[in-house]
């Protein structure tokens, strides 16, 4: 298994992604997340690691923060440029090769451990090179609500086979996690968790899909009030921690 780029991929990654409800409702749950976490709060030095198009760099620029936008691929970082304010700093590099993670006070990590091939030794270079006091952004895509959500859809065989498919699709997350498990190793590393989430924990779910779109408002409002709260956020098809790096 190899760390997935999607260089080739990035105009069908960016309509993927943005261009449908889970996409913006993925965004917009997320937005509410740091926009609550970072209220009130002086501006920051703020680093996305493997941030897309930059989107959410973008939303955190609009808030006061000083961003700084990272991916691992030079296509999705050319579409980048030509969407963002000049004021963000953009950058091609692997997650694994950001040295300069203790200057900065957040790292946003959302939606990149699933793509990799080594997940938890990811985590373990974060802890490793974040400053203490610093705090951490992170979404990953959810096992156990895949498991969930496949069992409804009635693929049997697909769960028989470890939910490991004959073709990889490269717009498919090759690596899932349980939440925790990743909860664990993030305080085994030496992170405080102040708080957790699912986010989609209600839209993957709909029997008719069409209301994605008809009834998005009263969706959203749903997700809002149900998402941090159990066993709701369990089921979230992301899971996201709001942790900090605790002193050494």
């Amino acid at each position: 298994m190899k760390d997935q780029s999607f260089n080739g991929l990035a105009e069908k990654f960016n309509r993927n992604i943005y261009g449908t409800t889970k996409g913006r409702l993925r965004h917009q749950l997320l937005c509410d997340v740091l926009s609550e976490v970072l209220a009130e709060e002086p501006a920051q030095s703020i680093i996305e690691l493997g941030g897309g198009t930059g989107v959410m760099s973008a939303f955190l620029a609009g808030l006061g923060h000083q961003l700084t936008l990272t991916d691992i691929s030079e296509d999705i970082l050319t579409i980048a440029r030509k969407q963002l304010d000049a004021g963000i700093a953009v950058r091609q590099a692997d997650l694994f090769d950001i040295d300069d993670l203790g200057e900065f006070d957040v790292v946003v990590c959302h939606a990149v451990l699933e793509w990799l091939a080594r997940p938890f030794e990811a985590l373990s270079v974060l802890a490793d090179r974040m400053r203490p006091g610093a705090r951490l952004s992170l979404t990953f895509f959810n096992r156990d609500a895949a498991l969930f959500s496949n069992a409804v859809y009635g693929n049997f065989e697909y769960i028989a086979r470890g939910m490991k498919v004959k073709n990889q699709v490269r717009l498919n997350p090759q690596q899932p996690l349980v939440p925790r498990e990743v909860i664990a190793e993030v305080q085994n590393l030496g992170f405080t968790v102040h708080s957790m989430r699912g986010i989609r924990c209600f839209h993957d779910y709909l029997r008719d899909r069409d209301m994605a779109d008809s009834k998005y408002e009263e969706l959203l409002a749903t997700e809002r009030q149900y998402g941090h709260q159990e066993p709701y956020l369990w089921l979230g098809k992301y899971f996201h921690l709001w942790l900090e790096k605790r002193p050494d």
